[in-house]
């Protein structure tokens, strides 16, 4: 075998969980995956899904890493957004 094994960058776990499967948490896990690749960050940047996080009552929830941001009830535009703020770090920065 010659594969390498690769560690990415940032990590983003998605739960799948049965609540969280049926609030949304497939779906936010499939745009992100979309984006990651649409972006070439692919290698750089990973979704995992998890089973249960115990979370239940807070579906869909998700955790983007090395940030240890969680996020409950997201939307897919919440995750959207939180793609740009914790993997894509690009802050306003002001003119000098």
């Amino acid at each position: 075998m010659s594969k390498n094994f690769q560690t990415p960058e940032k990590v983003i776990y998605v739960c799948t969980g049965s609540k969280c499967k049926k609030k949304g948490g497939k779906e936010n896990g499939k745009a992100l995956r979309e984006l990651i690749k649409l972006m070439g960050l692919k290698g750089r940047v990973e979704v995992v899904k998890t089973e249960c996080t115990d979370r239940c009552d807070f579906a869909p929830v998700m955790c983007f890493q090395p940030d240890n941001y969680w996020m409950h009830h997201t939307t897919e535009q919440q995750a959207l957004q939180a793609f740009k703020d914790h993997v894509l770090d690009k802050p306003d920065t002001p003119n000098a």
